[in-house]
């Protein structure tokens, strides 16, 4: 279904005030072509993530899908485990977000588990392989710390957290040029300046980018031995830190 969320908006000069993004039912309906139209290098990501899944899954471990959304890191980490025997443990806090999940996610192995909770309050032991996919930037500033430590202490030596981020620049002309390319990205995929105004309004105070920086510094002070980018693509980034 296509994205059209936002064509109805107060911004248009009439229509539906924006209300705060939220991961509800009209999200989940059209949330493919909004990850497909708006994060650049999204598919290479996925692909690439099913790749350091297999290489880094120790055999009898856990391998954590956290903020899951539609699946599609599980569903990656699946097919790239197929001589692996782990356990894949999807959480996401919202319903509809699991549901879907649960309906198009083949389970004939029972190696994926859907959890419906806050990442916050998850438990994890035993994992060799962790990803937050665009998860981080939702999570309040003061608590993300804590997090990435909880995840330090629930992973083997030699797993990894694979960490993939909407980031902002300390360069000024560097940031404005990655978010002019962002926005015209999406121009070229068919949302218009509106729309893409409405998005970003909604996403203020929800959506929190940081610096490659910061979040570097705060894996290496969480215990991580390294940690670096390993994919980037405009204002979006993936890294990888190692325990």
């Amino acid at each position: 279904m296509k994205d059209t969320l936002y064509k109805n908006s107060l911004n248009k000069g009439g229509g539906e005030p924006v209300k705060p993004f939220e991961f509800n039912k009209r999200v989940v309906d059209v949330f493919p072509d909004m990850i497909e139209r708006s994060v650049p290098g999204y598919p290479l990501t996925i692909s690439m993530i099913s790749v350091m899944a297999d290489e880094y899954a120790q055999e009898g471990t856990n391998v954590y899908d956290l903020g899951c959304s539609l699946g599609a890191v599980s569903l990656a980490i699946q097919q790239g485990l197929k001589n692996k025997r782990c356990s894949i443990i999807a959480v996401d806090n919202s319903q509809a977000m699991i549901d879907a999940c649960v309906e198009t996610i083949p389970n004939e192995d029972n190696n994926v588990e859907f959890k419906l909770q806050n990442v916050l309050d998850t438990e994890v032991n035993n994992a060799s392989v962790v990803v937050m996919n665009f998860t981080l930037q939702f999570i309040p500033l003061e608590q993300r710390k804590s997090l990435l430590d909880k995840i330090y202490n629930g992973l083997l030596p030699g797993g990894v957290l694979i960490l993939s981020e909407k980031i902002m620049f300390d360069n000024e002309a560097e940031n404005e040029t990655m978010n002019l390319l962002h926005h015209h990205m999406k121009e070229l995929n068919g949302y218009d300046k509106l729309e893409i105004a409405s998005k970003r309004e909604a996403l203020e105070d929800v959506l929190i980018p940081e610096s490659i920086e910061k979040h570097i510094k705060r894996l290496n002070d969480s215990g991580f031995k390294s940690a670096f980018v390993w994919l980037k693509c405009f204002n979006f980034v993936s890294l990888v830190a190692i325990k």
